[in-house]
């Protein structure tokens, strides 16, 4: 008599919390991607701050050019936030295709798992990655001189406005893991989210470009988040950059999920 064992019901919630443990756990034993991630962005923040800070801060509009490195400072801060999250694709990707490449993500689809818990796990172990990397740097930043005028209601919505972007570009990045052919491939294509900052207001005006680059740089996805941040931090003109911005991550976020699960779907039984 053949007894046929019930397997056990998924469990969205559960199954992405075991994900993430195993994310977690697998940056902890391999901390190479993370470390690059934060020092990266601390790298690129010393070398704009005390190299060109001086000139590029002398240059901002309505700042009194005696005080060119500490505005610069002040001023490019929310941009290197920005290539900080940013930044975090690359490992997510990497991971992602690593999964692909080695039979791993087909072996959890033999399992009863549920399968957006297999994806969830990356962004949400990812996501909270991306947090504790823009602490570090923006700990750097206060370390250097970054002097942010916001209060307690202002400091949660920049927590808020930066996970937010986080969980939006990290589902992209499971999307770009799983488009690429090779791990090499997949540490890449994220690279193009990293330059949309220097493209958009991170470090000098949109408004100081050419003209015909003003336009991109004005409404690319990452001006809208890094002029909240800028708002929110130093208490400049905030206008309709929220919605922008809230905007823009719910459309990255919308995108990558689908695309994901698109390619879940066709590439994952290999």
């Amino acid at each position: 008599m053949t007894t046929i064992t019930p397997q056990r019901p998924s469990h969205v919630v559960a199954d992405a919390i075991t994900m993430l443990d195993r994310t977690m756990l697998h940056m902890v034993r391999y901390p190479g991607l993370s470390i690059f991630t934060i020092i990266g962005p601390v790298v690129i923040l010393l070398l704009f701050v005390f190299v060109l800070g001086g000139t590029l801060g002398a240059g901002l509009p309505g700042v009194d050019p005696a005080g060119g490195r500490e505005a610069y400072l002040a001023y490019v801060l929310p941009g290197i936030l920005a290539i900080t999250i940013a930044g975090t694709a690359g490992g997510t990707a990497t991971t992602v295709s690593m999964d692909m490449t080695q039979g791993i993500t087909a072996r959890f689809r033999t399992m009863a798992v549920a399968r957006a818990s297999v994806l969830a796990g990356h962004v949400l172990g990812n996501t909270i990655q991306a947090l504790i990397a823009v602490a570090l740097v923006l700990g750097v930043g206060l370390a250097i001189g970054f002097r942010p005028t916001a209060g307690p209601l202002e400091w949660l919505a920049v927590a808020g406005v930066l996970a937010l972007v986080a969980f939006a570009i990290n589902w992209l990045g499971v999307a770009m893991g799983m488009q690429a052919k090779s791990v090499e491939t997949a540490s890449n294509l994220p690279l193009v989210l990293t330059f949309l900052p220097f493209l958009g207001s991170g470090f000098v005006p949109a408004d100081s470009m050419p003209g015909w680059l003003q336009g991109f740089a004005a409404y690319q996805p990452f001006t809208p988040i890094i002029e909240t941040l800028r708002g929110l931090l130093l208490g400049t003109t905030l206008g309709w950059s929220p919605v922008l911005a809230v905007g823009w991550c719910l459309v990255l976020a919308v995108g990558g999920y689908v695309w994901s699960r698109i390619l879940y779907e066709r590439r994952s039984v290999r």
